[in-house]
């Protein structure tokens, strides 16, 4: 493979032996215990404060590199002994610094206040906020530390997975109308895309029967991911791992809430796009490998790498030359690893790294989806150039919750540009039909995947233990009230959570829903009110972590405690739906 289609991680480490280097040094400078009991005085909390950066951002880059390494080829084994070796350090670092943050509560309301308001300590302003409305939650120092060093056993559960998905699965490869197709994670997407009927199905029956064959390993795994949540949200006295979840983000319940409720209630226009589907495609019966065939025909966007990067650029255009400068950057310096490779990592992500420029893993296919994902991996990577660049390293890292907002943005903006330019009704409507997949893919679906964790982790609160058959009917069941009566029940689809990896990050996946909800109402500012828009997005764009999540969207216009926000969104959905109709 050309070289210029993999990521430069010689930027980061020049070789696999400068990173065992570092990682020896860094190993014997883990001990910050001089700090103990001093961090009632300012000067103290901020020396302890710049050698944990220190040491932290290291570690950052040792974890890094080490991952990529890994997903590069999941098989090379000298790649998941780094990837322990970084997580043992780490797990043994928090065990070395488990007494800061029972220290740091331990002090009173108004000190830790007059900390939040010094000006000498703005970089950790925060940090000191959100320990501050944690402060039943942390527990003694013995304890932090016990925590602590049963992180890496308890984090397990996750790698265990990535195994099974990535190299363990057995997928298999099958002959139809006489030609060999082998199965993959990225060739199982592209036919489910192919307009012949018969090749989806046997695509989709024998995808599942790999995870089927798996179930039980499976079902164990993701029920040992739950007890441990449920665990660490007891051992913290939280009410519920949701709970946990979202203060960890510092989220408020309402917005989980109003989620939920608002996708509900807009569940008839899901159905009624289900039947437009059904009839567009001139079956008698949906099936769920018929949900992602597109209804117009051989309109499909199947480009180059190189020419489908440069339609990304074009639709981002309206962000500025500084966005598109950036784009053309990443792409000229390597920060995408682009084609699938054997023992690649499946999927696509992008991770960012303080002292470096982000990275992007890519499995680069020529389909539509494929082209957005290219702008919603560097939409996250552009957050994070921006945010590393404005923000101290205490607050470059955003959370989670608004990671998904710049990514989805791009997608939006990305549509937008496609239907403004089409040239014909038969490519406009294809790009609607893109567009009402988008939202049913990333609203409806990750909200259904949403409310399935709840079900699995309350379940589990209760005492009540997850089987692969409960898992699975209740999957089923929220399938069938998700896609309602055109879509015919379908047996396999009950194991589609077996296959989810988000699941071993729990409460994950209800951000890509409340980031599109978000993305929708920022691109339509964009493109509506244009120069004032985009600069207070790049203000959005700039500001990490400097407050809460919900607070951060609002620089940007989005408040999502407010559930008329969630309407415009369906709004959205109805008037493209409607619009593809009149087609």
């Amino acid at each position: 493979m050309d070289i210029k289609y993999k990521w430069a991680t010689e930027e980061i480490y020049p070789s696999d032996k400068a990173w065992q280097d570092e990682f020896n040094y860094i190993k014997e400078k883990l001990d910050l215990s001089c700090f103990k009991g001093t961090l009632d005085k300012k000067e103290n909390f901020i020396k302890f404060m710049k050698a944990q950066e220190k040491i932290t951002r290291v570690l950052e880059k040792l974890s890094v590199y080490a991952m990529m390494k890994h997903d590069e080829n999941t098989k090379i084994s000298l790649y998941d002994g780094m990837v322990n070796q970084i997580t043992s350090v780490y797990a043994e670092f928090s065990s070395k610094i488990a007494f800061v943050v029972p220290e740091l509560t331990k002090l009173s309301t108004k000190k830790l206040n007059e900390y939040i308001l010094d000006k000498d300590l703005s970089d950790y302003s925060y940090f000191l906020k959100t320990l501050l409305k944690r402060k039943e939650h942390v527990l003694s120092e013995d304890e932090e530390r016990l925590l602590a060093l049963g992180s890496e056993a308890m984090s397990s559960f996750r790698e265990i997975f990535t195994k099974i998905d990535d190299a363990d699965l057995p997928l298999s490869t099958f002959t139809y109308k006489g030609e060999k197709i082998t199965l993959t994670h990225g060739t199982y997407g592209v036919l489910m895309h192919e307009q012949d009927r018969a090749l989806r199905k046997k695509a989709f029956n024998e995808y599942y029967k790999a995870y089927y064959s798996l179930i039980n390993t499976i079902s164990s795994t993701y029920y040992g991911s739950v007890k441990k949540d449920v665990f660490y949200a007891r051992a913290r006295k939280y009410s519920s791992a949701l709970e946990m979840a979202l203060s960890n983000e510092d989220v408020d319940k309402k917005v989980y809430e109003n989620l939920i409720s608002s996708v509900h209630t807009a569940l008839p226009l899901l159905h009624k796009y289900m039947q437009v589907k059904k009839k567009e495609l001139g079956l008698s019966k949906l099936r769920m490998f018929d949900v992602y065939c597109p209804i117009v025909e051989n309109a499909e966007i199947k480009l180059d790498y190189e020419d489908a990067y440069d339609l990304v650029v074009k639709g981002l255009s309206v962000l500025g030359k500084d966005y598109v400068d950036l784009l053309e950057k990443a792409r000229r310096e390597r920060w995408l690893d682009v084609y699938e490779g054997k023992g690649k990592r499946s999927g696509a992500y992008s991770v960012a790294v303080y002292d470096t420029h982000p990275y992007v893993l890519l499995n680069y296919q020529k389909t539509t989806h494929d082209v957005f994902t290219i702008a919603h991996e560097m939409g996250h990577s552009i957050h994070s150039y921006f945010s590393n660049k404005n923000q101290p390293y205490e607050k470059a890292d955003y959370k989670i919750f608004v990671a998904e907002v710049a990514s989805t943005v791009n997608e939006v903006l990305l549509i937008k540009y496609l239907l403004k330019n089409a040239k014909d009704d038969k490519l406009k409507k294809y790009l609607l039909s893109y567009l009402l997949e988008m939202i049913r893919t990333t609203l409806f679906r990750q909200t259904q995947f949403a409310e399935f964790e709840v079900f699995s982790h309350s379940s589990v609160e209760k005492g009540i233990p997850l089987t692969k058959d409960m898992l699975s009917d209740e999957y089923l069941r929220l399938n069938s009230e998700y896609y309602g009566p055109a879509v015919e029940k379908d047996e396999n689809i009950k194991y589609e959570w077996a296959r989810i990896p988000h699941f071993y990050r729990a409460f994950y996946v209800y951000k890509y829903a409340t980031g599109i909800i978000s993305a929708l109402s920022i691109a339509n500012r964009i493109t509506t009110q244009g120069k004032e828009a985009v600069e207070d997005y790049f203000k959005f764009l700039s500001s990490g972590n400097s407050d809460s999540p919900t607070e951060l969207l609002k620089i940007a216009g989005v408040d999502l405690e407010d559930k008329t926000t969630y309407e415009r969104a369906f709004n959205e959905f109805e008037n493209a739906l409607n619009e593809f109709i009149s087609l």
